[in-house]
């Protein structure tokens, strides 16, 4: 991999220009994405009038060279790298006086994975949080790493009962992390799924948004 880290001036912003949004989505790829993945999806998505739509985009196409669930010394300094990008990008929609609360988050597969990882270790009340076959990073569940309170931010988990890259056990110990502090979630397992954003995740993402 590149010795170059995720770079904040790699996002795309598209949607409502930033002076003008009232509100703001994140849309985090994959594994071997250049965010084209993401662009198609919101194509599906209830997105408002007045919502940015914010695409991060990784070095090389990659957030974390290993599995999400090795040592987390195997992906360092990427990881870190990676979690300071969506810092700096939630900062630079704060500064254009976007809140938390009208950012919601989504991810899918690795990118799922780092937007849960950031939102829990920054847990406070956002719009809302897909997480499209991911779930909490690490070797265990590291509880000293996550503080704040959601204050009933909506978490929403699907994935694969067979997902190649998310036991579903780590489904199970991501909501049993999350829903203490705070979070109100919906998890849905899917018998059989490929690694996939299916269409019942796509109207539950949709019904959320309408919600908002």
């Amino acid at each position: 991999m590149s010795e170059n880290l995720h770079l904040f001036e790699n996002t795309i912003f598209e949607g409502a220009s930033l002076e003008d949004a009232k509100s703001a989505i994140i849309m985090t790829h994959g594994r071997g994405d250049d965010s084209s993945k993401m662009q198609e999806l919101v194509k599906s998505l209830n997105i408002a009038d007045d919502m940015a739509v914010v695409f991060p985009i990784a070095t090389n196409n990659t957030w974390y060279p290993k599995g999400f669930m090795e040592d987390w010394s195997e992906n360092q300094p990427w990881l870190d790298s990676a979690l300071k990008n969506l810092a700096n990008i939630i900062k630079h929609l704060n500064d254009h006086g976007i809140s938390n609360d009208k950012i919601f988050v989504l991810g899918f597969s690795q990118g799922a994975c780092l937007n849960l990882e950031y939102t829990t270790r920054n847990a406070q009340k956002y719009a809302g949080i897909a997480v499209l076959s991911g779930g909490l990073i690490g070797p265990h569940i590291e509880k000293s790493n996550y503080s704040g309170d959601f204050q009933g931010t909506e978490i929403f988990i699907g994935c694969s009962n067979i997902d190649h890259h998310i036991p579903e056990h780590r489904l199970h110990e991501s909501e049993e992390v999350v829903a203490p502090m705070g979070a109100k979630v919906d998890k849905r397992v899917y018998e059989g799924m490929d690694h996939i954003i299916c269409e019942d995740e796509i109207q539950k993402v949709n019904e959320m948004l309408t919600s908002l």
